[in-house]
């Protein structure tokens, strides 16, 4: 069906919004940004209308519109450089900016500043409450609430983006200000330092201490970007380094189908080991009669006393000669590469190449056949593909969710967020895992099995949703094949008979089979599945119950392993593997 459409007047022109824009959204679709202080257009964020920034008036009512919260109605006559609507929203600028901090200035290019100089008509006209000392607590983020504004979106970048739960308002009126959990300093409370309130903050409030001097001040701007992909976990977050000086003095999240602008601790702060004076930045080459030890630490002693440095042609020369000379004594077959999981597709190609058409071997691989070797295996044999078969990001359109032998917010913090939010939107979260975690307080149920008996527990699982006829009957005629092979092999794994084996009693397990089952469903599962002596029938009970449940394909559907590095998939399918 086509998107309804209301037609509205916008500052005398005639104009056309669709049902979930608002005011706001329609006035920045047609090139106008209205001033917005509580309010961020990024993704992930909701309106709040809170700071009356963003005023507009409409024909026919008294009080004006928060336009960032209001939606406009067919017919509707909307003003938002009417002078009521102008000198609304400067009061309101000059009310905030009487203050803001006069002597120090955390952040001159402030989203606030840069509103404040477009909107602001007056000079201040009215006096500065007493100012907050600066809290310098946390390894990575100043705290400076003498230019907090009360906006409130640190606290939804906690509470609501990273679900987090540290950041909250306290006291009432003018009293109110911003706390961290009970009122403590930011380094003693229980922040993860993802610096999503950081990235969110409009005013310099709460800044990255690489950006600033000992007295809070500016320190230096960025003089170049680069965009790039987080070199961490699998995720595969979109971030862009803030350079000077060719130094990266900081991290901003970038928009991107895996992370929506998000970030997490390493990502957004573990960058200073590219400029740590002991990274190698030369090549090489051991000294004649230093020997090689099984017990040798590699610090910047070792290196100096049993290396020297030499240039890149010489390095080159020498290690291609020791490559020919093993070939030529011992055969091609005596040589292998192993490529990195975090390289870009065209640097895996090019390695793969190398070993193929100058090695003439085929001892070629990277971590994949080694961390999920066995879910690779699994979902080759499966759905014909070792890939993914729906982002993170699914979650939100999921009904039923498992994390299966995994711990995203301690191994993948930023798949975590996603996962959160659903569950706080009315997901039910099933942890399947013999430890607990902190998914634990957002799950239905947390299931705790006992080590080693995964295949027992979702054989039992794949028992009750046969027997009680709770498959898709369709799905599985259609698309799948070996159904009554597996009904055979299952139907001595009724719960009853496995409850003893796993340690979970059958009604926990028909429970989690039957919400599965009747729901749209997503599986989340990592190493604590693959990883096992059996990692390939973990892998191929969690891909038969999204076949027979028919939760593959759809939104909210699917199976992801969670990988270990960023570009597992792209090095795969660019020939870093032995398969091809």
């Amino acid at each position: 069906m086509p998107e309804e459409k209301i037609n509205f007047e916008l500052n005398g022109k005639k104009v056309t919004a669709f049902s979930n824009e608002t005011i706001w959204d329609v006035s920045e679709r047609l090139g106008e940004t209205i001033p917005h202080l509580c309010f961020s257009p990024s993704e992930s964020y909701r309106p709040d209308g809170n700071c009356r920034a963003c005023m507009v008036e409409i024909e026919g009512e008294r009080v004006l519109a928060a336009s960032c919260i209001r939606k406009p109605s067919e017919n509707m006559k909307v003003f938002s450089n009417s002078s009521k609507a102008i000198k609304s929203r400067s009061l309101v600028l000059e009310l905030l900016d009487s203050d803001q901090p006069k002597e120090n200035s955390h952040n001159p290019d402030s989203h606030f500043n840069n509103i404040n100089k477009k909107t602001k008509i007056n000079e201040n006209r009215f006096a500065t409450k007493s100012l907050p000392e600066p809290d310098s607590s946390h390894p990575a983020i100043a705290v400076n609430l003498d230019a907090c504004i009360q906006c409130g979106l640190c606290v939804r970048a906690c509470r609501e983006v990273q679900v987090n739960d540290v950041i909250g308002f306290s006291g009432r009126g003018s009293d109110t200000k911003i706390v961290f959990d009970f009122d403590d300093n930011l380094g003693e409370s229980t922040c993860v330092g993802c610096g999503e309130c950081v990235q969110a903050c409009p005013t310099g409030a709460l800044m990255p201490k690489t950006v600033l001097d000992e007295n809070q001040n500016f320190k230096f701007a960025a003089d170049r970007k680069v965009d790039s992909i987080c070199p961490y976990c699998g995720v595969g977050c979109q971030l862009t380094y803030n350079i000077k000086d060719d130094r990266i003095i900081s991290v901003s999240g970038r928009p991107g189908p895996a992370n929506k602008s998000r970030l997490c601790v390493k990502g957004r702060y573990g960058f200073d080991y590219i400029s740590s004076p002991e990274r190698i930045t030369k090549p090489l080459i051991r000294l004649d009669g230093s020997k090689k030890t099984k017990n040798a630490k590699f610090d910047v002693s070792y290196i100096l006393s049993n290396f020297r440095e030499a240039s890149w042609d010489e390095a080159l020369s020498f290690t291609s000669k020791k490559l020919l000379e093993i070939k030529n004594l011992h055969g091609p077959n005596s040589l292998a590469g192993f490529g990195s999981a975090k390289g870009s597709n065209e640097e895996a190609y090019l390695f793969q190449k190398l070993i193929r058409t100058a090695f003439k071997t085929n001892n070629v691989d990277h971590c994949t056949r080694l961390c999920h070797a066995s879910s690779v295996a699994a979902l080759l044999e499966n759905i014909g593909s070792g890939a993914v078969t729906a982002p993170f990001s699914e979650a939100k359109n999921a009904e039923v969710i498992w994390v299966i032998g995994a711990n995203p917010t301690v191994n993948h913090p930023v798949a975590a967020t996603f996962i959160k939010n659903a569950a706080k939107n009315g997901a039910k979260l099933f942890i399947l895992d013999p430890r607990g975690q902190s998914l634990d307080r957002y799950s239905e149920d947390s299931i705790n099995f006992l080590p080693g008996t995964d295949v027992s527990l979702l054989n039992g699982v794949i028992h009750t949703i046969i027997n009680e006829n709770l498959y898709n009957k369709e799905y599985v005629k259609k698309q799948t094949i070996g159904f009554e092979e597996l009904k055979r092999s299952t139907q001595n794994f009724s719960p009853e008979n496995v409850e003893d084996i796993c340690g979970i009693s059958a009604i926990r397990i028909k429970k989690l089979a039957r919400d599965f089952a009747k729901s749209k469903s997503i599986i989340f599962w990592g190493m604590g599945i693959s990883q096992h002596t059996h990692g390939t029938d973990n892998a191929r009970c969690l891909i038969s119950i999204a076949l027979l449940t028919g939760n593959i394909g759809l939104p909210g559907t699917g199976l992801h392993p969670l990988r270990g590095q960023n570009n597992v998939q792209g090095a795969s399918d660019a020939g870093l593997i032995p398969m091809f």
